[in-house]
């Protein structure tokens, strides 16, 4: 119960009052969404890059991120193998278990549950996570060729990827950035994951679901909640990892499906209902597991 208190009530209140205002106000989330990425996100990202320590942690937390990704996706293609799934409904499978919401839910509870110096981890694991999840997960939405060129595109559209790159390029050429422009930068970056939270919570209240198919919704849920965690506790014992890096990278892999998958799910025809009732179904259901899941991990 304190880890609850503590840890995933003060998030489930961001999310309630970005539910509760949409509910009420009906705004118009993709504005408030396009300021995220555009303004806030590279921003923080900067900031996280420029004042990470490059080592051998980032090559072990990509070589990670790849991984869990292939069981998921491995896990998913045999199953839909073993049920004759048709294409849609394996990319509908596919967006719900292997694109985790590391992002806007993940980042503040391990910010909550384990303090600074892991939140430095959670960050640049969620911008990995977005870069996977908007190649993968458009290509997997559309397929085909215009998949991988929309995948391509999304990429290169995403400010958070430029942002990488130049606070890369000024952290191994040891180039200053002057106190006044890094205040600025450090003000709009810690403005990002509250407003990400409230944005997820406007993004719930939006989500509709008519036919529930439980035993779908069962299986995306026990891969993204259970399965996911699972296998990313065993890379942590395989992978050279530092002990507070592998409690993130584990927190990460258990957190609910993301909201983007939908917006995919639904651009693409890739069984939006599911995938939108996957997302809703692990959302509420995580506020029993990962709380379970700090509790083991000593959180």
């Amino acid at each position: 119960m304190t880890v609850f208190l503590s840890v995933v009530l003060p998030v489930l209140l961001i999310f309630g009052a970005g539910y509760i205002i949409q509910l009420v106000a009906r705004l118009d989330i993709k504005s408030l969404a396009t300021v995220t990425l555009y303004i806030m996100m590279p921003n923080l990202v900067f900031n996280t890059f420029y004042d990470a320590k490059l080592d051998k942690e980032y090559v072990i937390m990509v070589t990670f991120a790849v991984l869990l990704l292939i069981a998921i996706l491995f896990i998913n293609k045999i199953i839909a193998k073993l049920r004759n799934y048709n294409q849609a409904m394996e990319s509908g499978m596919i967006l719900s278990t292997a694109f985790m919401n590391s992002g806007n839910y993940g980042t503040p509870i391990i910010l909550f549950a384990f303090g600074k110096e892991a939140f430095m981890y959670a960050v640049s694991f969620m911008v990995l996570q977005a870069i996977i999840m908007n190649f993968f997960g458009v290509y997997y939405a559309a397929r085909g060729s215009a998949g991988i060129k929309l995948a391509f595109q999304s990429v290169l559209k995403m400010p958070p990827t430029y942002a990488v790159i130049v606070a890369l390029v000024m952290n191994l050429g040891s180039i200053p950035v002057p106190d006044s422009l890094l205040s600025a930068i450090t003000l709009v970056g810690d403005a990002t994951i509250p407003t990400m939270m409230i944005t997820l919570g406007m993004q719930l209240a939006e989500i509709t679901v008519k036919n529930m198919n439980w035993v779908k919704i069962s299986y995306g849920a026990t891969v993204r909640l259970l399965a996911s965690p699972l296998i990313a506790y065993l890379l942590t014992l395989v992978l050279p990892m530092d002990p507070l890096m592998a409690k993130v990278m584990i927190v990460a892999a258990a957190c609910p499906s993301a909201a983007t998958t939908t917006m995919y799910a639904l651009q693409f025809d890739a069984k939006p209902e599911l995938v939108s009732s996957i997302t809703l179904v692990t959302t509420l259901l995580s506020i029993i597991t990962l709380p379970i899941l700090l509790i083991l991990l000593g959180a």
